[in-house]
């Protein structure tokens, strides 16, 4: 099957139309009337909330139930969200993390075509045995367990039948209503719901695109390769697609079942500790960190060993954003809040009219109601996940990547706390970024940098002789436009009045002046004060310009 391809290819087919005449309809009920109004769509309206109805829920809590009722993708949009007070305000932040998406399990004769088309009708010459009753899954995908011919056990990540066709029409139909938003109601610009629906789009193509987690997989398994007490699923690429992904079966048991801390043989200190370096060397070692690390996703092995699952979503950092979220925990560690300010901005596309100190201000209230508490009873992922929304308040764009990692941090605390009450996130973390920043400053490292540096600059000596060449052919084409926008022509029309007058006075005194000197030089004809009588003509007219000058200047 295809992955996904664009949602902005609008659909202007019936079952489209159909599709957002139901989703206008479920906003209206909800009380968002008005707002199918102001975008046109008010035709669509059938039903509403009562008064009554509306009074009695919150905005933010009527959205989440309009998501809830229109399935899938937008409980998925709605989860995204809830990641992300850098794009909404906080308090739909706080009522999007109530989505919980609840799917019950397809009956296998479903997933079990999914196979068969997969396999080419045979998928018994891969395995001698599926089970039938799914172990997990959720609004894309549907696990189950089997055993290879091999007689290794196995799991196969089976994605749900036509799930890709349901969220292509429902992204056309986001997209469509995005526009509307953008283009009638302009006091929702700022929130960029065009932006919103290209991001969530970008994450959907990876989630449903299975070699894209096997390949996350392999990858993460190279990097712990020599790494004994950490698991990563061992793939079977010959078996896997874009709908199906056979990996490894893990051993233990999910940190999510309390019965994990409890097994034979484990110290739930040592693997907390084991699981906080394992995280710490994800993010300021490779750059390349596990997106979606809750306790479902965390596994406890007996030994004190951990496994890692669901790689679908990832996180990568470059050097640059390592040192900057190395250099923002060392900022909150001695609050420093103008560095955390400064590291945001480095990172973000530039912002006019950025009031940094204010920026910073902000950043210093946010941490305010936790002065006087030990940093290990201040929760750090959830301290910068707030910061971004103050950022997002300043017109800071914060990087994908970056609110990723607050995000893996959040949850990494929550993993934390759940195994030990007095788990210091920051303390450890501390460490890791303070060997990073050292780092920065190794021979090595300095080396490394110059060498990229003389790179970038021999790259852009060699293109710059054809891009000028390509500069001058432009200008030189008769059909050749320059548009320029310029704010305050009058002003700047009078400025250049008054320098070009000066400037042609001083041309014109200078003339005079070095007239007279040089009628100095042969005197002819009479004199006065023992001067030519031609050089006190030409130096009283130069005398009698300066002053002229002199008085228009001062006067305008």
């Amino acid at each position: 099957m295809a992955l996904l391809t664009t949602g902005r290819k609008i659909g202007t087919t019936l079952k489209n139309a159909a599709r957002l005449r139901k989703i206008v309809g479920v906003f209206a009920r909800h009380g968002f009337h008005n707002v199918a109004e102001r975008i046109k769509l008010g035709r669509f309206v059938i039903a509403q909330f009562t008064d009554e109805e509306v009074n009695k829920y919150t905005v933010e809590e009527r959205l989440r139930l309009s998501f809830e009722q229109l399935g899938p993708t937008f409980i998925k949009l709605g989860q995204l969200l809830a990641t992300r007070p850098d794009l909404i305000p906080q308090g739909f932040v706080d009522e999007f993390k109530k989505l919980h998406h609840q799917v019950q399990p397809l009956p296998f004769e479903e997933i079990e075509a999914v196979l068969k088309r997969h396999f080419d009708q045979d998928s018994q010459k891969v395995f001698t045995d599926i089970d039938p009753q799914a172990i997990g899954g959720g609004s894309i995908a549907q696990v189950h367990k089997a055993t290879l011919h091999s007689g290794e056990e196995v799991v196969i990540k089976v994605q749900r039948p036509g799930i890709l066709e349901i969220i292509e029409e429902d992204l056309g139909v986001l997209y469509q209503l995005a526009e509307l938003l953008q283009s009638y109601i302009p006091e929702i610009e700022i929130y960029n719901p065009i932006g919103i629906v290209d991001e969530f789009f970008r994450t959907l193509q990876l989630e449903t695109d299975f070699l894209v987690e096997a390949n996350n997989m392999q990858r993460f398994a190279k990097l712990f390769a020599d790494e004994s007490r950490v698991s990563i699923p061992k793939v079977h690429m010959a078996y896997c697609g874009r709908e199906v992904l056979v990996m490894e079966k893990l051993e233990g048991i999910p940190l999510s079942d309390p019965r994990s801390l409890t097994q034979e043989g484990v110290d739930r200190q040592a693997v907390l500790k084991l699981g906080l370096e394992v995280y710490l060397k994800m993010v300021f070692k490779d750059g390349f960190f596990h997106g979606d690390l809750h306790a479902g996703n965390f596994f406890v092995i007996k030994e004190n060993r951990i496994g890692l699952i669901d790689f679908g979503i990832v996180g990568r950092l470059s050097r640059r954003t390592q040192d900057s979220i190395a250099n923002m925990l060392l900022g909150l560690a001695v609050e420093d809040y103008d560095r955390v300010a400064y590291e945001y901005v480095d990172l973000a596309p530039y912002t006019e009219g950025l009031d940094i100190d204010r920026f910073a201000k902000d950043l210093r209230d946010i941490v305010a109601p936790y002065y006087g508490l030990s940093l290990k009873n201040v929760n750090i992922g959830k301290v910068l996940m707030d910061s971004a929304s103050i950022a997002a308040q300043h017109r800071v764009i914060v990087p994908t990547e970056l609110m990723l990692y607050f995000k893996s941090m959040m949850a990494i605390e929550g993993i934390g706390r759940s195994v030990d009450d007095d788990f210091d996130f920051i303390d450890h973390a501390i460490s890791f970024a303070g060997e990073l920043i050292e780092a920065k400053y190794q021979p090595k490292r300095i080396l490394r940098d110059l060498a990229e540096v003389g790179r970038d600059t021999s790259g852009l000596l060699q293109g710059f002789p054809k891009q000028a060449r390509q500069l001058l052919r432009k200008l030189n084409s008769p059909n050749f436009i320059a548009k320029f926008r310029l704010e305050n022509l009058t002003d700047i029309k009078r400025a250049i009045e008054q320098s070009s007058n000066l400037l042609f006075l001083g041309l014109l005194i200078g003339c005079l002046l070095v007239s007279g000197a040089l009628a100095t030089i042969n005197p002819l004809g009479p004199r006065f004060l023992e001067l030519p009588i031609v050089s006190v003509i030409f130096f009283s007219a130069a005398g009698l310009l300066g002053f002229l000058a002199f008085f228009n200047y001062i006067k305008k």
